[in-house]
């Protein structure tokens, strides 16, 4: 197994050179489970775990490995195993805020040149679902792809394909049916050796069956379509990173149940949304509320049909969620805002109570 075949280049070769010295070899992370690591590397598979100081001088789980990553690493002698003492700078990474109740910024797969956003033409349909993975995606500084399957169970995929095509903003889409192998030749252009792809999107929209196909083998486990609640099962438990015969790689991962934004920027949201942006930016006021001010773009082109009602809600949800997941990721931005609050609530009272005493 030699690098290149992983993606190594130029550019991480150059970012590498200050552990040379220290005997360490560049490895790639392929699976990441609680306290270990899967490693591809020229000395073949190895298992490993972090080092005491890089958990020590980790501020966080977004510092520590994630599948896809470049790692530096120490190989034992005569073993299988391997210690990480650090991780290489990323060019890409995908990242959610983790599910539960404490704000923890989770990597699903980093330096990724491509990530296949798929979703299914049966019940898991849903363009405010899509346009939320494309937010992601665009923010990642990965090539966003959007792939319908199952256009088999669709009584018109091409319709669905020109819905889609509108709110993908320049994102190609693709529709196939991956369960027959119709349409694969439509990922052909980002299956190119030594490119990383990544697959996400919810359970069963069938992920583990697309990958089989495009690798020729039944590599992922897949589930039958439930009878139930029309949607296929889901399988895969765990991301992990898969060099193809063809020499491309692919991050199969987990279906996503909830997807919650983590400190996406501002220019990932006027990417995924360039169509409101730029209505916005024809409003009379540049501080247009886009309510009932007169010469609001926003306003005429809702009344004319031109904005999709749907499409603009969506935005107004993912901008204040963006809002919210900045302030989490940022303790300082957190305590700004908390205590400009504090200042007009304050005001209000003194001025309800200014009120009141005048009454008396």
């Amino acid at each position: 197994m030699n690098l290149s075949s992983l993606g190594w280049d130029e550019s991480l070769a150059a970012q590498f050179q200050p552990f040379v010295s220290d005997g360490l070899v560049p490895a790639r992370v392929a699976l990441e489970h609680r306290h270990a690591y899967g490693l591809l590397s020229p000395h073949g598979e190895l298992t490993a775990a972090c080092t005491g100081k890089l958990l020590h001088v980790s501020t966080g789980r977004g510092d520590l490995p994630a599948v896809g990553d470049w790692v530096a690493a120490s190989v034992r002698p005569g073993e299988a195993h391997a210690d990480i003492h650090a991780v290489l700078p990323r060019r890409t990474k995908f990242s959610r805020r983790a599910a539960g109740d404490t704000a923890v910024e989770q990597i699903v797969a980093a330096n990724v040149d491509t990530v296949l956003l798929v979703t299914a033409l049966d019940q898991n349909y849903n363009l405010r679902r899509i346009e939320r993975t494309l937010l992601l995606a665009w923010d990642s500084g990965a090539q966003p792809v959007v792939v319908l399957n199952k256009a088999d169970l669709h009584a018109a995929p091409a319709e669905a394909q020109a819905e889609v095509e509108p709110i993908a903003m320049g994102a190609p889409v693709v529709t196939l049916s991956a369960a027959r192998g119709d349409g694969l030749a439509g990922l052909a252009p980002w299956l190119m050796p030594g490119r990383t792809l990544a697959l996400l999107g919810s359970s069963g929209v069938g992920k583990s069956t697309l990958i089989n196909r495009l690798l020729g083998a039944e590599r992922q486990a897949t589930g039958a379509i439930s009878e139930t609640i029309g949607k296929g099962r889901h399988t895969t438990t765990h991301r992990e990173l898969i060099v193809a015969p063809a020499g491309w790689l692919i991050i199969d991962t987990p279906g996503m149940r909830e997807l919650q934004l983590w400190d996406v920027g501002e220019a990932a949201l006027d990417t995924a949304f360039a169509d409101v942006i730029g209505l916005a930016a024809r409003c009379r006021f540049t501080d247009c509320s886009h309510r009932a001010e007169p010469g609001c773009a926003i306003q005429a082109a809702l009344d004319d049909g031109t904005l999709d009602f749907g499409r603009w809600q969506s935005f107004q949800k993912l901008q204040r969620e963006q809002a919210y997941a900045a302030r989490k990721a940022d303790p300082r931005l957190e305590r700004a805002t908390k205590s400009h609050w504090k200042k007009i609530n304050r005001a209000q009272r003194a001025t309800q109570r200014l009120k009141g005493g005048g009454d008396d």
